[in-house]
């Protein structure tokens, strides 16, 4: 599995993530010969090694004729749509550009439609994303992880004027992501930056296991007391299972709740995204009988699925932990069987079919349509699906 980890301890910008990425060995003359696909003139890309505070790394400058031109989302769609890029770098690009549309929009209390881009209409700032895809697209990591985001604090001065620092839309895009603001005064992470890790970043935290395979370092314009560099990281993780995940369990003890509720905040739970939801009887403190109310979770979902437990639920704190866990394979495939249709899960280990189990509510619909036991019913439909399989 090949793991890209982006380190935005001195935040992230455009130009910051095409030198860091052009950085881990990819061919200069190669990544310009796609961009002039795109048909835009007027401006010329210099790419060149330099230093920051001793951090040697990719400076990438797009200098431009143009004076910010304000185009729409239409413009740049027929910009690209027009260009012989791959297809999987237009969609790229095209979602990127909608999103920062629906960002900006938000902002201003307009469609997404009816944005008209400042800077980021710019020629510089449309070779920037479509620059970012096109690398994305030659490097194809299975997942990029990202540092939380130091985003800088002071004011920055842009079309709209004086704005706050982290702007407006530069916010908006890193809704979910964890930022901090540290170091001298001034804009560390750009609107353009935001909306690359927005767009290509699935997670954000410490770096992950794995063996570096190639460091980049992306300079900034800006001379600042730290060095000002986006940090990528291309890291193999040979250890990667598809047979393992790592989940989290959250739980809640609970001893003063009416038991006819359980039933709602476990399907609630569900609905939310939970894996599995189930309840333990326990004693507590003073020998009362009480409640554990365990929940297995994916990662992303820890706050959501905490929020609905102390809102649903009579608990006053919820725990949490990561574990490891080894799973099956799975798949609901649609069988037809003499007593009618049923769905059955498939599990599998190394690609072999471990079993085949009938869904449980398919057996009782099942069984009620034959008028016989539901046992019955679950025993002559496992027979017939072994005898399938055979």
């Amino acid at each position: 599995m090949k793991l890209l980890y982006l380190d935005c301890f001195s935040g992230i910008s455009g130009d910051m993530f095409l030198g860091a990425l052009l950085d881990l060995g990819i061919d200069e003359r190669d990544f310009i010969s796609e961009l002039r696909k795109l048909p835009l003139s007027g401006y010329e890309i210099e790419i060149r090694k330099a230093s920051k505070k001793g951090i040697m790394g990719t400076d990438v400058y797009i200098k431009s004729s143009e004076h910010h031109p304000h185009r729409g989302l239409k413009e740049i769609y027929e910009i690209i749509d027009k260009s012989a890029l791959n297809p999987e770098v237009k969609k790229k690009s095209k979602e990127a550009f909608f999103k920062l549309a629906a960002a900006e929009g938000k902002i201003h209390g307009k469609a997404p439609e009816e944005i008209h881009f400042h800077e980021v209409g710019a020629v510089d700032s449309i070779v920037d994303i479509v620059g970012a895809c096109l690398l994305m697209d030659i490097i194809k990591p299975d997942k990029v992880v990202a540092s939380p985001v130091n985003v800088g604090h002071g004011t920055v001065r842009c079309a709209h004027g004086l704005m706050p620092v982290p702007a407006p839309a530069t916010l908006e895009l890193l809704k979910g992501v964890p930022v901090y603001s540290r170091g001298e005064e001034g804009e560390l992470t750009t609107p353009t930056g935001a909306l690359l890790l927005s767009v290509f970043a699935s997670d954000f935290g410490p770096m992950p296991q794995g063996i570096p395979e190639k460091i980049g370092y992306g300079l900034g314009k800006k001379e600042r007391e730290s060095p000002n560099v986006l940090r990528a990281v291309l890291l193999k993780n040979e250890d990667e299972d598809p047979e393992k995940d790592r989940v989290l369990v959250m739980e809640a003890n609970i001893d003063d709740m009416n038991p006819q509720l359980y039933e709602a905040v476990i399907e609630s739970l569900m609905q939310k995204g939970a894996l599995d939801v189930f309840l333990t009887p326990i004693i507590m403190k003073k020998s009362r009988p009480a409640v554990k109310l365990s929940c297995i979770a994916p990662l992303d979902k820890r706050k959501e699925l905490a929020d609905a437990i102390l809102k649903e639920t009579t608990t006053i704190g919820v725990r949490f932990y990561e574990v490891e866990r080894m799973k099956l394979e799975r798949s609901i495939e649609l069988v037809n069987t003499p007593w009618g249709q049923v769905r059955v899960k498939v599990l599998k280990k190394g690609g072999k079919v471990e079993r085949i189990t009938p869904e449980f509510e398919d057996v009782k619909r099942l069984s009620q349509n034959s008028k016989i036991p539901a046992l019955q019913a679950y025993r002559d439909i496992l027979g017939f699906l072994s005898k399938n399989d055979e």
